[in-house]
């Protein structure tokens, strides 16, 4: 572990989380730094605002019928050869493979738009509104080798209020996230959870 831990953030969009943890490490109230933004997707806004702020960038783009594994390999060499200690999981629309999260147990971080286990998968906040659901909310965890699941570090509810819209809805979920995403990381890198 460096003496200053460094992250690789892993983005498939627009990079609001990436941006947040980014101006943590930048204003110390993390205590990291971003030695990447990867992305699977070249025309990620997240890559566009990673350069603005001076942060190195990757893209790894993944191939239709190549094996998953095959595809991680870039990721898995860009992290190696850049020193990284933590893989931060910020909107990055891909499933990571079993033996990727070997690769770096307890060490890849991801956040999810509900309270896991409720509403895991890629359409958590439209499957929470479908549900009827009172709240929901964002969850940080560590990754395991199942999808959304692993150890639970951080939730945060989010009341959902009538009229909500899939818009709105997420609005405030990203409220939450990008307040709670570099706090949580802060406490699992520094006190060692």
């Amino acid at each position: 572990m460096n003496a200053t831990p460094r992250l690789a953030i892993l983005i498939s969009g627009t990079g609001s989380n990436m941006e947040a943890i980014a101006r943590a490490c930048r204003d110390g109230s993390l205590d990291a730094k971003t030695a990447v933004v990867i992305s699977d997707n070249p025309n990620a806004e997240g890559l566009r605002r990673a350069r603005r702020m001076g942060i190195d960038t990757a893209v790894c783009r993944y191939r239709r019928g190549v094996p998953r594994e095959e595809n991680e390999a870039p990721i898995v060499e860009e992290i190696r050869s850049r020193g990284v200690d933590w893989i931060v999981l910020a909107g990055f629309m891909k499933v990571l493979t079993p033996s990727f999260v070997r690769e770096f147990p307890g060490r890849v971080i991801n956040i999810h738009p509900s309270i896991l286990p409720a509403f895991p998968g890629a359409h958590a906040i439209r499957d929470a509104l479908a549900a009827g659901a009172d709240f929901t909310g964002v969850t940080v965890h560590i990754v395991d080798e199942l999808v959304d699941h692993g150890p639970i570090i951080a939730q945060e509810e989010a009341s959902i209020l009538p009229g909500d819209t899939e818009e709105t809805l997420a609005a405030r979920i990203h409220a939450i996230e990008h307040r709670l995403y570099p706090r949580t990381l802060r406490q699992i890198i520094h006190e060692d959870i």
